[in-house]
């Protein structure tokens, strides 16, 4: 956060009065239209049944929404083509999702599983969002839902 307050030429002290903490400018910064850290223990609340589909349809719910879509085209996209901006998502991701859903389900390999799960919604934001490729593109959200959960949620709880 003295990185960032240094650049724009401000004190530490103000950056930390409008964004709390280092997280909470990480999810300001890349515009992230939601808060891993509270939204993956309400998809988590319920247990693990059935998780992968509630993953699933969240991830599109977010996704379709094209106020919510722009900005995460912008931060996928940067990704790939930045190195900065592929390790602050790195190191974000691995803060705000990862270590939330290794605090939130009690399986083995968690970091591991947790992984699995966001390279198949990583992969579906490429094809669907960035590539546009049909029909993924076009394809109805319940659909999607429909094929995508069963593999989200073996990620989570199937064996090896």
């Amino acid at each position: 956060m003295r990185g960032v307050a240094a650049a724009a030429g401000v004190d530490a002290a103000l950056v930390h009065h409008y964004f709390g903490s280092k997280d909470d400018l990480f999810l300001a910064a890349l515009a992230i239209p939601f808060d891993p850290r509270t939204v993956i223990p309400q998809l988590a609340a319920d247990g693990i049944e059935q998780l992968g589909h509630r993953i699933a349809s969240t991830f599109f719910t977010v996704w379709d929404v094209e106020e919510n879509r722009l900005p995460l085209l912008a931060m996928f996209r940067a990704a790939m083509t930045n190195e900065e901006t592929e390790t602050l998502l790195r190191n974000g991701m691995a803060r705000l999702v990862l270590d939330t859903v290794a605090q939130v389900l009690d399986v083995p390999d968690v970091r591991l599983r947790s992984q699995l799960v966001a390279s198949q919604l990583w992969g579906l934001a490429l094809i669907r969002y960035v590539l546009a490729l049909e029909p993924l593109a076009s394809a109805a959200t319940a659909d999607l839902v429909a094929f995508v959960g069963p593999t989200l949620q073996r990620y989570l709880e199937g064996g090896r």
